[in-house]
């Protein structure tokens, strides 16, 4: 039956009576909410480092990313299945709502922890917008034009990569931090107002009649004290029980989530896509390639603020060579691997790029200078572009029609995840490394054993004088010294800045050795997927736009 004639006899999906400048304005607000999910992110990233300076929340600087892509990850397939059931209109309006309410609450945050909940919210609503997009996409067009119209949420992507970081500087550093979340509110409006007048109340209820409740609970369950023991690894020792036993604890109950979803009717992550080797491993590789890639590149943008002294704004532009290149790197393969099929050894060769690249890195030092800088991130950002953009091509030709859906969404929950677990370890490692290198900076740099003893002691992990904030540094270690020894300290304060940035720019390098590891097994892994012929994704595929946001 045609669109034409299923309109006329007034077909199960209302969308066949939409005009095509109805279908394109839809089309146009779903765009518009998934360019504010993306830029958000970006947007962010360059901001973060005086946030977390104003907020005084230094020591919960990656708090901020972890729980934002905790919540989105988490909540990602619940909404798509709560769509089927109740229709992509309501539940896409109240995500939305969702979102911008958050961004509300995060621009008038006066605490950190007020600000990471708002960040929470806001995953809470972003992550429905990744599935309900490509839903719309498929209840509004036919198969066959579904990749023209879906190849457009890529370049949403690729043009937030490319100007958020830009944007948020220059919101940060003329109009103030708060603004940067203030400024989705009015384009929100227009996409929610456009969706709630054209958009149908389309329902799919008999794909959408189990929702795994438990297995999202479970998970989250697992993964919070997970995360939360290694944060507090920053301030405590590996065998205290709230390091190591709430670690035990989320691995418990992550055997729990397994052994559910093994059993659940419609599980979050399906058990039986992973009896393919090829699907397993791409899964297992994406994870690894997100945890040593999002955990590391986070940090750039506190190097450029707090080391080198840049502004939100220049910190922006010294981080587009990164995007650039994962871009350029993510198109170029998909393209080699269409045309050659040889996708195994671009994805072997790009992860030895990859952990070349983050090699590199670990020479990192606060007088680096900014274009050798800018060519390690290159050759970062070429060798981890291909393992976003082919994977998902890998996982897609190695499942089932009816579950290619599924499967990408398995993909994408781990990558995410894995970028949740790497920004988490890589935060202790950087803590862990200041208070074991702030010490010897300081010596070298002709400061008193005697000071060093005391200044360690009040905070060598840059808890207690915020030495990771950005702003005048040397003021406000003055301004913490006790009145009657200012005039000894004063002098040294230059040498004792100087020792704070570079021991901050080794303890960044540290962060990226953790990261090499999980890029080498991931090539390791890779060795074992069986070669076969692969055709790109039709459409940018949601992981290299996502791994492009978060640099």
């Amino acid at each position: 039956m045609t669109h034409a004639a299923a309109a006329q006899k007034g077909g199960d999906n209302p969308s066949w009576t939409l005009s095509q400048r109805q279908k394109l304005e839809i089309l146009g607000a779903i765009l518009l909410a998934l360019f504010l999910f993306a830029l958000d992110q970006t947007v962010v990233g360059t901001a973060l480092p005086i946030i977390s300076t104003k907020l005084n929340g230094a020591s919960l600087y990656t708090w901020a990313f972890t729980i934002y892509l905790l919540t989105a990850t988490i909540s990602g397939p619940i909404y798509g299945k709560l769509s089927d059931l109740y229709g992509r209109r309501p539940i896409f309006i109240w995500a939305v709502g969702l979102f911008l309410a958050a961004s509300v609450f995060a621009g008038l945050s006066q605490e950190m922890w007020q600000f990471i909940l708002a960040r929470g919210l806001q995953g809470l609503g972003g992550g429905a917008v990744f599935p309900i997009a490509f839903a719309i996409i498929a209840d509004l067009y036919p198969p066959e034009e579904r990749a023209k119209y879906g190849a457009l949420f890529g370049a949403v992507f690729g043009l937030s990569s490319v100007i958020g970081p830009l944007l948020g500087g220059f919101v940060t550093d003329n109009f103030g931090w708060p603004w940067i979340f203030f400024l989705n509110v009015p384009l929100g409006l227009v996409s929610l107002f456009v969706c709630w007048r054209l958009l149908p109340p389309i329902k799919h209820p008999e794909s959408g009649r189990n929702i795994d409740y438990v297995g999202a609970g479970l998970f989250t369950a697992a993964l919070v004290p997970i995360l939360l023991g290694l944060s507090n690894k920053r301030t405590l020792e590996w065998t205290d029980p709230w390091v190591a036993g709430l670690i035990v604890l989320g691995l418990v109950i992550a055997a729990v989530f397994v052994w559910w979803e093994f059993r659940a009717t419609d599980p979050i992550i399906q058990p039986r896509l992973f009896r393919d080797r090829t699907v397993s491993i791409s899964v297992a590789s994406m994870f690894l390639a997100a945890f040593g890639f999002f955990g590391a590149i986070v940090f750039l943008p506190q190097f450029f603020q707090v080391v080198r002294g840049m502004g939100a704004t220049e910190s922006g532009l010294n981080l587009l060579p990164l995007v650039f290149a994962l871009i350029v790197g993510a198109t170029v393969s998909g393209q080699i691997a269409a045309r050659t099929g040889r996708y195994k050894e671009i994805i072997l060769a790009a992860m030895l790029i990859l952990a070349a690249g983050l090699f590199l890195l670990t020479n990192l030092r606060a007088d680096t200078d900014l274009p050798v800088l800018w060519l390690w991130m290159v050759v970062a950002g070429i060798g981890v572009g291909p393992s976003f953009a082919l994977f998902a091509a890998l996982v897609q030709n190695n499942v089932e029609p009816r579950q290619v859906g599924s499967a990408t969404a398995s993909l994408t929950f781990f990558q995410q995840i894995g970028g949740t677990i790497g920004l988490t370890i890589a935060g202790t490692l950087l803590a862990d490394s200041l208070t074991n290198e702030l010490p010897g900076r300081l010596v070298a740099n002709g400061i008193p054993e005697q000071f060093v003893s005391q200044f360690s002691a009040g905070g060598g992990s840059g808890q207690a004088l915020n030495l990771t904030g950005t702003g005048d540094l040397g003021a406000k270690i003055l301004a913490s010294v006790p009145e009657a020894f200012r005039s000894f300290v004063q002098p040294l304060i230059p040498n004792i800045v100087t020792a704070v940035h570079e021991a901050f720019a080794i303890a960044i390098a540290s962060t990226f050795w953790v990261s090499i590891g999980a890029a080498i097994l991931a090539a390791v892994i890779v060795l074992f997927l069986k070669q076969q012929a692969v055709h790109a994704p039709a459409m940018a595929t949601p992981e290299a736009g996502t791994a492009a946001s978060e640099a």
